[in-house]
């Protein structure tokens, strides 16, 4: 978080080759869905450092500060000029940290889980209480909709969530995607950008142009090697987007927060 392009490419090109030793990682982009098993801030970036913040870091959500943040943190800490195998041995004892911590949790004492802002208000909230009444919003009732080649992520979604009654419907087909959000009730739309004959910046864009579309999340399920575009994603109303493949606690927690879902 909050890293130039040349030093957030440099820390992401580094991690895409850690120690064989080690742990593998795997770098999120900023529209993902996905909640990060770690952090890494840039020090001297105040919005990243506000952000850390609020992720609340312990150490089953372990951070690394880099740079001369100027002030002390729940985590760990690094000067520039980065030193890589300093790194990466700080990154390993945080990873196993963490597996002990989460090994030694016990379900119902568990803390709840703070959901990652998408983006960090700095400024003081003054905004009167009775406000938040009027602009509170009901829980989606909706379907979740998605759209792939074949019907067998339908299934497994679905199994994920039987304990929740929510209905998963599948398509192959764009037109059939739009026609399902016109008539009926749908809260989520999955789209996989692999679906062949499925332009899926364009579908959510017509999915959006719909009446009382707005609260639809349309969400991109994206193979890192195949490219994300930001641009085109925000100009088109995508929430964010999901890595392939993903574990199912990653797909659970990220439906649970677009459907209001309990924890």
């Amino acid at each position: 978080m909050g890293f130039p392009s040349g030093e957030g490419a440099e820390l992401g090109t580094a991690l895409a080759h850690p120690p064989r030793d080690g742990p593998s990682y795997s770098c999120l982009l900023g529209d993902s869905l996905q909640e990060p098993d770690l952090v890494i801030a840039n020090g001297d970036d105040l919005s990243a450092l506000a952000a850390l913040l609020a992720w609340q870091p312990d150490l089953t959500r372990p951070a690394l500060v880099i740079g001369s943040a100027g002030m002390e943190f729940p985590c760990a800490q690094l000067a520039r000029p980065l030193d890589m195998f300093q790194m990466f041995k700080l990154l390993t004892e945080m990873a196993r940290k963490r597996a002990d911590a989460l090994t030694g949790m016990l379900a119902p004492e568990a803390p709840p889980v703070h959901e990652r802002r998408r983006r960090i208000r700095l400024d003081l909230d003054t905004t009167d209480p009775a406000d938040f009444v009027k602009m509170r919003r009901h829980a989606p009732n909706g379907a979740v909709l998605i759209v792939d080649k074949r019907g067998a992520l339908r299934d497994h979604v679905a199994r994920l969530l039987s304990a929740h009654q929510v209905s998963v419907e599948w398509t192959e087909s764009a037109a059939a995607a739009v026609r399902l959000c016109a008539e009926t009730p749908v809260s989520v739309v999955m789209i996989n950008t692999s679906t062949p004959g499925i332009d899926p910046y364009a579908l959510c864009s017509e999915i959006k142009q719909q009446e009382r579309a707005d609260r639809i999340a349309v969400v991109l399920l994206v193979n890192q090697a195949s490219g994300y575009d930001t641009a085109r994603a925000r100009t088109a109303g995508v929430r964010g987007l999901l890595d392939k493949p993903m574990a199912d606690r990653h797909l659970v927690g990220a439906l649970k927060k677009l459907l209001s879902l309990p924890p």
